[in-house]
């Protein structure tokens, strides 16, 4: 792991956020996921790596909930280390 991180975001409906949220999580190299409706942060999931299999149930719980409501939004995707192969990396983070 480098130490770095890269920031991606998604457009999606409400229908594919969910099976887009489970895709990230089971990516394994996803730190934090972000779901926003136009400028506007509507939930945040920090994934730790260690308790990935704690925090999915709630995690889709409140997924679940938030499709109901959401229309279009954008997903922010914070990666630890480099982008999978075949994605192009957003710009980079800095703290």
């Amino acid at each position: 792991m480098t130490g770095q991180s890269t920031l991606e975001t998604v457009k999606v409906e409400g229908a594919q956020l969910l099976d887009q949220i489970k895709r990230l999580i089971h990516e394994g190299n996803v730190r934090r996921i972000i779901v926003k409706q136009d400028e506007r942060v509507i939930a945040e999931f920090p994934l730790t790596f260690g308790v990935i299999g704690v925090v999915i149930a709630p995690v889709l719980a409140a997924v679940g909930a938030i499709t109901a409501l959401l229309a279009d939004c954008t997903i922010e995707i914070e990666r630890s280390g480099e982008a999978p192969a075949g994605e192009t990396p957003g710009p980079t983070e800095e703290g």
